[in-house]
């Protein structure tokens, strides 16, 4: 039996659940507003104002945090690790600390499940976080030798998804092939090959599709252009990337409603660059592919954008003769954290220690 807090703390947002084995106690996101979040320097700076949100509402909600058996994080910016639950330790949070990787959001999920995991002396992990790494090698080779893609995506959501998969076909996630796009903010389209991730568009550096709020894939030399044109700072064409790339760049929203509805009412604009998002996608999916040798158990629409069934209608349409389609919509995160920790307690998922 495991009575757990799972902790996912998110740009403008802290999300939190209580479950009792698979049973949901609560689910709550606290919305952080900006003049709270523009007040920190750093996404470190803000460890102790979430941590005493956080324990805030479970007071509020008649919540004691020492009935719980485990606390789980949402995994941040590490250096590359393997699929599965890692042990929180004191170099895992070291290394967020440092944020060599990147700032985000999600690099306070580790040190404040810690935080509390401490005060009760109970083990705090994470589950499969972004900077999961499974690649063969050769899909590391970029094209210039001094760049080397690297694995940065919704490993998470990406992996919950391939096993909701597997269960649904009757097989373990180890013994299907398995094409997976995840489409949020940010997209991000994964080969699962016999339960490992083994290319991947980078959710991150500008792969793959354009997305919401991320530019993906563009012509390398115009970019170049830009950068030393003497118009934009570094800072700025890092945002035109991932912050204010893609969908909002062309339209002036990343509210993907609003985007639906301005299409589907008859704006040419809207509708023309959402069709260019899921021919995109599209591709992304039919490259993938090609890395499974073409031998695909099935293709997994997933992420909050895969609600919207007019854009999956598009997509699908290119994709279907690859493999069958499988709905998952939503980023199911909160559940997917639960369950990954369940796994590993119960032997069927591996414990890592980070070194």
């Amino acid at each position: 039996m495991s009575y757990m807090l799972v902790i996912n703390p998110g740009s403008t947002s802290t999300k939190i659940a209580v479950y009792d084995n698979l049973k949901e106690i609560l689910n709550q996101t606290i919305r952080h507003n900006s003049a709270e979040i523009e007040k920190f320097e750093t996404v470190n700076d803000q460890y102790e104002f979430r941590v005493n949100t956080i324990e805030a509402i479970l007071e509020s909600e008649n919540i004691t945090i020492d009935k719980f058996d485990v606390i789980v994080g949402r995994g941040g910016l590490l250096k590359p690790v393997e699929g599965g639950a890692w042990i929180i330790n004191d170099l895992m949070l070291a290394d967020l600390k440092k944020a060599e990787r990147g700032e985000h959001a999600s690099n306070l999920g580790a040190p404040i499940a810690q935080n509390i995991a401490d005060k009760i002396g109970v083990k705090a992990y994470i589950v499969d976080p972004v900077v999961v790494d499974e690649f063969d090698e050769v899909a590391r080779i970029s094209g210039i030798p001094e760049i080397e893609r690297t694995s940065i995506f919704h490993a998470l959501n990406q992996k919950a998804t391939a096993r909701g998969l597997a269960k649904k076909l009757g097989k373990k996630y180890k013994e299907i092939n398995a094409i997976v796009a995840h489409m949020g903010g940010g997209v991000s389209v994964g080969a699962h090959y016999k339960g490992k991730v083994i290319d991947v568009t980078n959710g991150v550096y500008g792969e793959g599709s354009f997305s919401p709020e991320r530019s993906g894939a563009v012509p390398d030399e115009q970019l170049v252009h830009m950068c030393f044109c003497g118009r934009y700072s570094e800072k700025e064409i890092i945002k035109k990337i991932h912050g204010k790339g893609g969908m909002v760049a062309y339209l002036g929203t990343a509210d993907g409603k609003v985007i639906h509805d301005e299409a589907i009412h008859g704006n040419k604009k809207f509708q023309l660059i959402r069709a260019a998002m899921a021919y995109q996608l599209a591709k992304d999916i039919g490259s993938m592919a090609t890395v499974l040798n073409g031998d695909v158990d099935g293709i997994v629409l997933t992420g909050g954008l895969a609600f919207d069934k007019d854009l999956m209608k598009m997509i699908i349409d290119r994709v279907k003769f690859i493999a069958d389609i499988h709905m998952f919509p939503g980023e199911n995160e909160m559940e997917a954290l639960r369950d990954g920790v369940l796994m590993a307690l119960e032997g069927r998922m591996p414990i890592h220690v980070y070194k």
